[in-house]
This record gives structure tokens, sequence and C-alpha cells, in this order.
């Protein structure tokens, strides 16, 4: 189904707005799967003139969608229809398993990868003596080819041996298990912040937009720490969900 024979219908004599009715039928098509994963959207301008309706009436349309997490707007391709945003329980599981397992495909870019004297916050929490090295990495974590995830770890010295090429072919803990290691324990702490402009970039998002953010320390069989982590995530394609039980 093209967007223009969504639209061809509207009633202009409702009392609810144009924009809103807009907004519900590309919703509702792209929930029933008429605009499946990856479809384009035409453009404001071609929207306008095909449809004559305002611009400023077919952007903000538009906007309510994407501010949904089933559009995403993308420098140099359009806009796009993407899945649901991924809820994710907290367990003790990986981006990488977790997006595999909703049925997306995962893909990860490393932007570096080096050993290092990190900072105090991380020889602390990895229980490193001052002046150890440690092996740092940055990832950027896309679902269905859209980037939602910048990853940061430290690693100490057991995992050295961990590659460019395998951090972008499999998941973290999947590598830390092959070595060996069994992820018993984890402390995180989840929050909220503006972007960084590294973030807006990776992201094609506004300086300052929203992002959620999480840090983690894991722990092994063992209860030695083995991974800390500072991840970023765009809001409006990933959340955390948990159930809660009164004592």
């Amino acid at each position: 189904m093209s967007t223009e024979e969504l639209f061809m219908d509207l009633d202009r004599t409702s009392p609810v707005p144009l924009y809103h009715q807009m907004a519900r039928r590309l919703q509702e098509a792209i929930e029933s799967g008429k605009l499946p994963s990856g479809s384009r959207i035409d453009n404001e301008l071609e929207l306008s003139d095909t449809l004559g309706i305002s611009r400023p009436t077919v952007r903000r349309a538009i906007s309510e969608v994407v501010n949904l997490g089933l559009l995403v707007r993308r420098r140099g391709v359009g806009t796009q229809v993407v899945q649901s945003g991924l809820k994710r329980d907290l367990e003790l599981t990986s981006l990488y398993d977790a997006l595999a397992a909703a049925g997306r495909s995962p893909t990860t870019k490393v932007f570096k990868h080096e050993i290092l004297i990190p900072p105090d916050e991380v020889l602390d929490a990895l229980k490193l003596a001052p002046g150890t090295t440690a092996l740092h990495f940055i990832r950027l974590r896309y679902s269905d080819g859209v980037p939602f995830a910048l990853l940061e770890n430290y690693l100490p010295s057991t995992f050295f041996g961990i590659t460019v090429d395998q951090l972008e072919r499999r998941g973290l803990y999947q590598l830390m298990r092959s070595r060996g290691t069994t992820l018993r324990v984890a402390h995180q702490t989840i929050g909220a912040r503006g972007a960084t402009r590294q973030e807006a970039k990776l992201f094609g998002q506004k300086a300052g937009s929203p992002v959620l953010t999480m840090t983690r320390t894991f722990f092994d069989q063992s209860g030695h720490p083995v991974e800390f982590g500072i991840n970023s995530y765009r809001p409006d394609l990933y959340a955390f969900q948990m159930t809660i039980v009164e004592k």
C-alpha cells in the first residue's frame, strides 16, 4: 500500500483534525503490517502537493508517528517504517540476545577498541589497582538497520583477546561466556539525560534530545567484576520493563 492510497479518502469535514486522521491511519497501517518495516514514506512536499494538504499538517502527522517509535527519519534516506520499540526485561541478558529473541536483525559497528588505563570510577568498579590497564571499546548497535544504542565497555585483562571482528559479529556476553565466564549478578543504574553531540549525530537526532541511559557492572560465578558498561539508547526505540511485587 502506498502512502498516497492511505490518505486519499480523508474526511475533510470531520471535527477530527486532518493531522490526527493521517497519523492514526499511518499507525494502523504499520501495526497491521500493511506498511512493513523498511517501507519508505513519501516526503512532506510530495504528500502535501498530492493530497492538497498544507505541509505543516503533513509534517505534524508524520511527527506524531515518529514520536510513537513507528517511523524514523534518516538523513539521506528519508522517512522509513521501523518495528515497534524493543521492550527489554531487566534480566541478565545481552542487548544482542534480546534483539535476536525479538526477531530483530542486530548489527554492530565498533568505533573504538583499545587497551588503556581507565578512569578511577572504572578501576573501582572492576576492583583494579591504580595504573592497571583494561580493554575499552565503543559500539553502535543497530536494529534492522536503524542505530539506537551506543555501548561503551571496559573489561579486565582476561578478555584482551576479544577482537573488533568478533564484537561486530557476536554479542559481548556470548564472547565472554565462550571464554569460560558465567555471568551471575549485575548492579545497574537506569537514568535519562540530553544526548551529547556524538549521540545525536549517530542516532540522527538533535543535540539535547532525550536518551535513556544505563550503567552496569557485571560479576562472574566467583563474584569478581568482569565488565563495566556505560550505555545510551534512543527512548522512542528502546525501553526497560520490570515487574514489581509488594513485599
